[in-house]
């Protein structure tokens, strides 16, 4: 789950010098236009990564927030050529799958291989459980879970066919641990994701393809969930399900990129299955 900017800039580049730990390999990003994954975009590619990036870049029906922009997802294609790598971006939904596969196909063409796959695309919207729409239900597990399927199903078979190993990190939530008020598609759906990042990790072990999920809370981007605390206004019990250990309130998309990054790394290479939390202390306490 995400919330409103806390004051600090989203979608930056990585500031200082950092390791090219990814230096000849190939990235593919999904929701790579704005927020976490343009971090996870910029990170990869500082560190050496050419990127392959994908956006739907349009607001969903059932969210109170504004979608991405095929300007967004210009903007992070400029920032990692400030980089000086390589990107093919395209604007897709990641339930098209037969659009994510020919993207897939159109960046290892181009790029020669793919090594670490994030599937970041996500979308929230909150409501009390019996009063979800069917339609809010069904984009909500759609982009979450249905996506993040799409996503593993577009890659896999060309990360085993190269013989290389590489990574896989789904984005889940505290919400695919924990079962948040308000928030019963999200939650289901990152459970999902969580379950299904499990089974891979077991499936792709023999190829040396690691399979991980990363664990964050709130996170300082443009998707957030304006309608959530109001509808917990007065139920302290269900508010206090939200609040972490550490004093900050949010982390920064850079804090979730430098997990994904680690996850994603050779330093990282017997970790898998795991779900990392970035979540300021939500889950571990």
């Amino acid at each position: 789950m995400t919330t409103p900017d806390n004051g600090v800039p989203p979608g930056r580049a990585p500031s200082g010098p950092i390791a090219e730990r990814f230096r000849g390999k190939v990235a593919l990003v999904t929701g790579a236009a704005r927020g976490q994954g343009r971090a996870e975009a910029l990170r990869l590619a500082a560190e050496g990564a050419d990127v392959i990036a994908v956006d739907i870049c349009r607001s969903f029906a059932t969210t109170q927030y504004a979608g991405a922009t095929p300007e967004d997802l210009a903007e992070t294609v400029s920032l990692v050529e400030k980089l000086d790598r390589r990107i093919l971006a395209r604007q897709v939904d990641t339930r098209d799958f037969a659009a994510l596969e020919a993207v897939v196909q159109e960046g290892v063409a181009e790029f020669g291989g793919l090594d670490v796959v994030v599937a970041n695309a996500g979308i929230t919207s909150a409501e009390f459980t019996w009063k979800v729409s069917a339609e809010a239900w069904d984009e909500s597990v759609g982009v979450n879970l249905t996506g993040a399927f799409y996503t593993a199903k577009a890659t896999i078979p060309v990360m085993i066919e190269q013989s290389r190993g590489g990574a896989i990190v789904f984005t889940s939530s505290v919400a695919g641990l924990r079962g948040l008020p308000l928030l019963a598609p999200y939650v289901a759906a990152k459970h999902g994701v969580v379950g299904l990042a499990k089974t891979l990790a077991n499936e792709l072990a023999e190829y040396r393809i690691r399979v991980n999920t990363v664990i964050p809370h709130a996170v300082a981007t443009d998707l957030s969930v304006p309608e959530l605390f109001p509808k917990l206004e007065g139920r302290d019990h269900l508010t206090r399900m939200f609040e972490g250990a550490l004093p900050d309130f949010a982390s920064t998309p850079e804090d979730i990129a430098a997990a994904v990054a680690w996850l994603a790394s050779d330093e990282a290479r017997h970790v898998t299955g795991i779900q990392l939390p970035v979540d300021l202390g939500r889950i571990n306490r």
